[in-house]
């Protein structure tokens, strides 16, 4: 079960990475959300990974599952929304705006050593 879970969070964070590296917004969003579900994986196992334990402590249960790192999954999945429905508003505002939806800033413009030249 933890190889399971440790390769998933390789591959989520693996994915994200190379969809940031991209030159394009729409995947750099998705590689964002992917690294986030990584992380959010990553809190959950941190609290160790049991099954059919309750997140109490209840008196005559030997086993428990820590609640803090549920906790704290579920204000990362509501932070994570909110910051993507942000991330995609901005994007499609800079679509708009240029027709383009590259992220890279350099501009095509002729430098002055090319307009002597010419």
């Amino acid at each position: 079960m933890e190889f399971l879970v440790a390769s998933a969070i390789g591959l989520l964070t693996a994915a994200g990475i190379y969809l940031v590296l991209r030159l394009r917004t729409f995947p750099v969003i998705l590689g964002m959300s992917l690294l986030t579900y990584a992380v959010n994986v990553f809190l959950f196992a941190s609290g160790r990974l049991t099954i059919g334990a309750p997140p109490i402590l209840v008196k005559g249960v030997e086993t428990y599952t820590d609640p803090l790192p549920q906790a704290l999954v579920l204000t990362a999945i509501v932070i994570s929304f909110g910051m993507t429905a942000v991330v995609v508003m901005i994007a499609l505002g800079a679509f708009l705006s240029s027709e383009d939806d590259a992220v890279n800033d350099a501009e095509e413009t002729e430098t002055p050593a090319q307009e002597d030249a010419s």
